[in-house]
Parts: structure tokens; sequence; C-alpha cells
């Protein structure tokens, strides 16, 4: 209440602590100059406590020192959850007070530095307390030495004791975690307070809390052990940069935290992944197919048509009925089907039709793409939807689309020659060619630096791509020239894609920002924001309404495009994200890195639901199968994988364990999940793509070491 919130505030500014003065009224939305006022002055005194007379002052003061003694107690560090103490306690009345650490060193970690010769000995002091504690809190409490380790050195980096921070570092870097070793090599590169300045890994670990996620009982124990010790330099960093993500039951085990940490910035916050997610398909849009489908069935032997009959109507069907998970219909809008829209979803339900089934008996054909000779340094990969033609960007700055049918690419004729055609002639789309053009290759040259993303459209009208020139350019199919250079990102841009009904398109970069842009609009829709490090791969969701992005900050996120906010978080891997591949029926997510390790996320839940190991390098590429039984996953160790998709995600069981975790039962070894392994001779795989029938097609150049 107001009352309370003035008497904090005015706590706050006597004790000259005027950034914890600004978050609390931030976080309480008051833009506190008017209640400064109030509070501050003689006529606002009335606001602190019983209205008229002496009494004001004697209640304010009352009041005051109530949250004085509570904010001794006052956990996690924020302002936030000083006022949370202080509320409670100025309703209850009356306080308990705790053996409490002095208030004013709790509150005093932005100004005043503990002896730097005794930093070693605190850290060594909380090392000797957690690796003897019982076994089950161990675990957890171990995760808090890299970021005390990290904060510790940076303030005494920061207070100019080099020699000390040498030292401490020397002493303690090799106990942390292995996946830790890039960070601290950066770390270990930062020695003077001036190196601090420009370099965004500090920025980020200065501004950023780093989340902890701990049971109730391993806390109490740390708490109460950091109070015994009067430990306030480490209880002040635990205060001031850590997030602690309390939660009630079991202290969790190595393996389920191992699980789950390793990012940037700790575990995502169990709140980040509680919203919900409409992660269902749209209602296909209905039209009639039937007619041209007679006439071809026509052709077939006899007794075919009977056959197929019932598998065409359930393909209807199924998608008559709205997905009770699905977005409505028009929560964004998406652009209207086209003649040539429809006979291609036509075309590709009769595809559909012979598609094979498969399953761990029956695995897909596999038909690798090698570049040869590709000096120019092959650095993206993409195939169109009906596996017609096949782009590579180069590290020469240049694009090239293959065609990959019988059928030559053409561009469309001059004005000319166009204006002699007859516009109501039947094959006027084929007139429109150029047969004196018509060649297996064309090259596109517009960028000024290596193509890193790759996209066709899903109409096959338009081609993306990006580059470390900080443009995406926009390649129209019909004349083979550059329609648009989108400029938005200031550094180079590592992953461009179409949303799968066209229009739309992501793309990510070095500058950690993911940008949603509409084909005609030359400025960004919308700019997701959050990531720690660079977005190095974007991802549509099947039903276009979300986005989700890998990073090198470790973690992935997926973004609303309604409102641009981010919905899930999930942490896991170990390096940074590369590959990304949502499931046909929009439930999961499979993600890759260069940890060799593809996890699987359940988006609606939230939870991480499986871990696939096998690759011994980067994972460059993942997609499902068109019905999602198989999950393909393409590495620079120059294999492709394939796993079993419909066993991981069968009988998931989410319950009590799995909320506190964020992650259901992990099995140690995921091998029965593995189906087959197939090696190239020297060629890391680089993309994957499942043809409409489900062939599976790969890609990548050979390298000759």
């Amino acid at each position: 209440d107001r009352q309370t919130l003035v008497a904090v505030l005015q706590f706050l500014r006597r004790s000259n602590l005027r950034e914890s003065e600004e978050i609390l009224r931030r976080e309480a939305r008051l833009l506190g100059d008017d209640l400064g006022a109030a509070a501050l002055s003689p006529a606002g005194a009335g606001l602190l406590g019983a209205p008229g007379g002496d009494a004001d002052s004697a209640g304010g003061e009352a009041l005051l020192s109530r949250v004085t003694a509570a904010a001794a107690i006052a956990i996690g560090g924020s302002a936030a959850t000083l006022l949370l103490y202080a509320n409670a306690f100025a309703v209850g009345g009356g306080v308990v007070v705790e053996d409490q650490p002095d208030v004013s060193a709790v509150l005093s970690a932005y100004n005043q530095q503990g002896d730097p010769t005794l930093y070693e000995e605190y850290y060594s002091g909380l090392k000797h307390f957690i690796e003897c504690s019982l076994d089950c809190h161990r675990a957890e409490l171990s995760q808090l030495f890299y970021p005390l380790f990290v904060h510790m050195y940076l303030e005494l980096v920061y207070n100019q004791h080099e020699s000390e921070a040498k030292s401490f570092f020397e002493r303690f870097h090799g106990d942390q975690e292995c996946y830790y070793q890039d960070d601290l090599r950066v770390l270990s590169s930062l020695t003077k307070k001036e190196h601090m300045k420009g370099n965004e890994t500090m920025l980020d670990f200065r501004t950023s809390k780093f989340v902890l996620r701990i049971s109730r009982d391993s806390y109490q124990l740390l708490k109460r052990h950091l109070q015994e010790k009067q430990n306030n330099q480490i209880w002040n960093i635990v205060q001031e940069h850590l997030y602690i993500d309390i939660f009630d039951g079991m202290p969790r085990s190595k393996q389920q935290i191992d699980a789950m940490v390793g990012s940037l910035a700790g575990e995502a916050k169990r709140e980040a992944n509680k919203a919900k997610v409409f992660f269902g398909l749209l209602k296909e849009p209905e039209f009639d197919v039937p007619l041209d489908d007679e006439d071809e069935e026509g052709e077939n032997e006899e007794g075919k048509p009977k056959k197929k009959k019932p598998k065409k109507d359930s393909v209807g069907s199924k998608s008559k009925k709205q997905d009770p998970n699905a977005p409505p219909q028009n929560r964004i809008p998406l652009p209207e089907l086209k003649d040539s829209d429809k006979l291609d979803k036509v075309m590709n339900m009769k595809e559909a039709a012979r598609r094979v089934r498969l399953g761990p008996e029956c695995l897909p054909s596999i038909c690798f793409y090698t570049f040869l000779n590709a000096y120019q340094g092959l650095t993206a990969v993409d195939i169109t939807d009906d596996s017609s033609m096949i782009v590579g960007g180069f590290a020469d700055s240049t694009v090239r689309v293959w065609s990959v049918t019988p059928k030559k690419l053409r561009s469309v004729k001059t004005a000319a020659d166009l204006s002699l055609i007859d516009k109501e002639s039947d094959d006027v789309l084929e007139r429109i060619m150029d047969e004196k053009t018509a060649s297996e290759l064309k090259i596109l040259y517009g960028h000024s630096g290596p193509v890193y993303g790759t996209s066709f459209s899903p109409d096959r009208n338009y081609l993306l791509s990006c580059s470390e020139d900080g443009t995406v350019r926009l390649w129209s199919l019909q004349t083979f020239t550059c329609l648009v250079g989108y400029k938005g990102h200031n550094y180079p841009v590592w992953d461009t894609q179409f949303s799968p009904y066209g229009y739309y398109f992501v793309s990510g970069g070095h500058d950690r920002v993911a940008r949603l842009w509409a084909t005609d609009h030359y400025q960004p829709l919308r700019i997701f924001a959050g990531h720690l490090a660079d977005v190095t791969c974007t991802r549509f969701h099947p039903n276009s309404n979300y986005i989700a992005t890998g990073s090198a900050d470790r973690t992935i996120r997926l973004w609303d495009v309604l409102n641009g906010n981010c919905v899930r978080i999930f942490t896991g891997h170990k390096g940074p994200i590369h590959s990304l591949a949502f499931s046909p029926n929009g439930r999961f997510l499979a993600t890759g890195a260069t940890d060799g390790r593809v996890l699987l996320w359940d988006i609606g839940h939230g939870l991480m639901v499986g871990e696939l190991k096998g690759h011994t390098d980067t994972i460059y590429a993942l997609r499902f199968s068109r019905d999602g039984e198989i999950l393909a996953s393409g590495s620079m160790d120059n294999t492709v994988r394939l796993w079993d998709a419909v066993k991981a995600f069968e009988d998931l069981e989410t319950d009590d364990f799995t909320t506190a975790t964020g992650h259901i039962n992990l099995p140690e070894n995921s091998q029965d999940l593995l189906l087959g392994t197939y090696m190239t001779k020297s060629t890391p795989v680089v993309h994957l793509h499942f043809t409409r029938r489900n062939l599976l097609l790969a890609a990548g150049a050979y390298s000759s070491q």
C-alpha cells in the first residue's frame, strides 16, 4: 500500500541508495517526484501515519523503523523483494528479528568493497561449506560457484585490485564446469578496469541477473551459513547479481541440474515459460479438389482409385476440424491464397497421397547433394518445398540457384517482347518465359560479404538471402534480379527465413536481435530483443504466429509475432545454437548446437522432453519428416542421423517432478531412439529437407582435408 511504499522510499533515500530507490519506483510504477515530495515535505507527513498532529511523524517513524528491521531480512536482493518484506511486516505489526547482518552492510553493496585480500578466503570458505554439505544439497549449491567466481573477479578488477584478481582467477578457474570454458577465456583477458568498458560479455554479466533454481531447503542452508559467517561480500553478490528462483520440493540431482544449466545467464525463471502458447495448426482453407482428382485417377489402373479415396477424405476432414490449441484464424493477418497457391496445394495433396509412411521399420532413402569444388566456400543452403530448386549462399558473396529437375531455370522476357504476347491464350504463362535464358544455374550478384542464410518463399517466386554486409536481399525468381535490400541490422545477419505462408520473414544477427519483416515494408514490423549474444538461427512456427530464435548465449527463445513478447526461454545447451526444427504438428521443437546434442522441447508445457546424444560435432541441420515420425539431424561430423520421433514424444508424463526441474525424466542414453547413422566420405551436412513423398535430401560441400 502507498503508505508503506513511501516509508520504504524514504528509508532508501536516507540511506543514500539512489539506485534501489529508482528500481523500486519503477517496479511500483510510481513516478517518484510527487510521491517523494509528499513523503519528504512536512505537508506530506500526514501520509506517513495516523491523520493529524504529532501522531503523523510518530506513525511514520514507527513504520520506518519496522521497514528498517525488515530490510535486514530481505532476500533476493531486489528492491521489489524489500518492498514485499516491508509490506508483510507493516501489515503484521510486530517483527520477529532474526540474527541479521548489519542492515547498512547488506544494502550498500553498490558503494562499499570488501577487503580484496580476503576474496580468496571468502570463496574457498563457501566452497568448503558446499563441498561438505549433504549430497542432496551439494549439487544445487554448486551452481553458485560459477556466477560468484565471475562477479568476485569482476569486482576485484573493477576496483583495480589487479594482482588479487589475477591470483583469484588462477586459483579457482579450474573448479568451474567444463561448459563455461569459453566464457572464462573471455574473462581471463579482462585484467584492467578499462577493458571492462566496451566488453559486451561483461556488460551482460553486470546487468542481467544470473538465474539459479534452488529448492527452499538448500537456500535456507546457504542463507544461514552466510549469515553466521558474517560473509557479507558473498551475500551482497548473491543479492545484487543473482536471481534465485526458489521452489518447494526435493532438491534436484546433479544430472537434473546438468541437463538444464549452461547458458550465459543461468537457467530460465520458471515464470518465463508459463504464458499460454497457441501451438496448434491453422485450419487449411477449403477448396474443391475432386474434379481434377477424378481425371487423374481415371488414368491409373482400375483398382487404385478405390484405395485412394478414403485417404483423400481423411486429409480433407483432418483440416476441417479446428485444433483446440490453434490460434484464432485471424490472430495475425495472413496473405490471401492466389490461384497458383491453390493449384500448388492440390499438387501437394496428390503427392501426400503417395507419401511413404516412415517408421523404425521403414526408413527414408537419403539423396545427398554434394557441392564439389566449392572453393568459394558454401555457407548456406535451402531447397524449395516441392524440391525443384536448390540454392547455395557462398563466402564469395554470391547466391547460386540450381534447378534439380530436368526443367531449366528461365527468366521472363523483356517488356518489349511481353507486349507482343496474346494475353488471352491458354499457355500465356509459358509464353512469357524467355527460352534463350534457360540454364541449370543462375548466379545472383549483390551482396558485399559472405552469404550466411538463404530461404525460398513458399510460392517459389522469391528468394531471401542475408549476409555479413548487414543486409537481407529479396530476389525475384522470375527475373533473377534483386528487388529489395532490407537494411536494419548494422552487423552481420546470420540467418533468415520466410514464413510458411509467405509475405513475412524473420532475420537474426550479430546485433543480438531478431527482426520480423514483411516483403512490402522496408522497415521491420517487430524487433525481438532479449538474447545476450548473437542470434544465430531463426525459424517460424508452422502456424506463423511464433518465431523461434537460437543464440550464441546458449538459449532458445520463442517469440509471439502478434505482440513481440518472449513466451518461452529454453536453456540446456552448452554451446551456441545452430539449428531449429518444429514438428509438423507444431507441438514440439528440436534444437541442435555446437555441443553435439539435439534437445527436444514441449512448447505447450515449456519443458525439455528429450536429449539425443550421438553426434560428435556441431549440428547444423535438423528436419522432421512430413508426418513427424522421424527426426533427421546433420552435423559437421559428416553424418546424417535418423531418430525415432514418435517414440521420443510418446506418453509424456508431466507431473510435479517436471514442474520443479523443467524437464521430464531423461533416460541416460538415447541409443534406443537412434534408427540409423549415415556417413559421408568427407562432407559436413549443412542442410536437410524431406520431399513431399518423404525422400530425405541432404546437402553439403565436400572438404578435402
